[in-house]
C-alpha cells in the first residue's frame, strides 16, 4: 500500500467564491455573462483538474479543448500558480440553440504550490486539449507537526 501524502493543493479553489457561485446559481440559474453584465467567477467557467503526485513531481492535468495555446496564460507569483485563459466560440450569433451547455470566455484558476519552488521547477505542454503541468520535486514537500504543549503558567 502506499504512502498517504499531505496535499499541498489545499486552497486550488476559493471556496468563498465557489459557495457564492453555487448560490448565484441556486436563486437564478445559470445565465451567460453578456457584454452588459460584469463577468464574475460566478459566469465563468472553470475547466476541470486532476493534481497528483507522480514520484517526487506533482503533476495538473486541465481540460482546455477548444483553446488555443497562445490564448493560456500560466504564471507563478508568490508560491501561487495561475492558470487562466479564453475559449473563444467559433459559432455564428443568428444560430437558434436546442442545446447550449459549453462556456465560452475568460476562465481562471489559482492554487498554492509548496514554498521554494521556482518558475525553473514547471514544465507545460498542450496535446489534443490537455493541458499538463508538471511541478519538479514538489510532491516530496512535507507537513511539520506541531506539538501541543501545555498552558504556561
Amino acid at each position: 500500500m502506499g504512502q498517504a501524502r499531505s496535499n499541498p493543493f489545499r486552497g486550488f479553489v476559493d471556496v468563498m467564491s465557489e459557495m457564492n457561485r453555487i448560490r448565484e446559481v441556486g436563486r437564478g440559474g445559470y445565465e451567460p455573462a453578456s457584454e452588459d453584465r460584469e463577468r464574475t467567477q460566478a459566469s465563468a467557467w472553470i475547466p476541470t483538474a486532476d493534481v497528483f503526485a507522480k514520484d517526487e513531481d506533482l503533476v495538473i492535468r486541465m481540460e482546455l479543448s477548444g483553446v488555443a495555446r497562445e490564448n493560456i496564460d500560466i504564471t507563478l507569483h508568490e508560491n501561487t500558480l495561475t492558470v487562466s485563459g479564453q475559449r473563444e466560440s467559433d459559432l455564428d450569433d443568428d444560430l437558434s440553440f436546442y442545446v447550449h451547455e459549453r462556456l465560452y470566455g475568460a476562465f481562471r484558476r489559482s492554487m498554492t504550490l509548496p514554498a521554494g519552488v521556482n518558475e525553473g521547477d514547471i514544465n507545460a505542454y498542450s496535446d489534443n486539449g490537455l493541458l499538463q503541468i508538471t511541478v519538479r520535486g514538489a510532491a516530496t514537500a512535507k507537513a511539520h507537526r506541531i506539538e501541543i504543549g501545555d498552558r504556561p503558567e
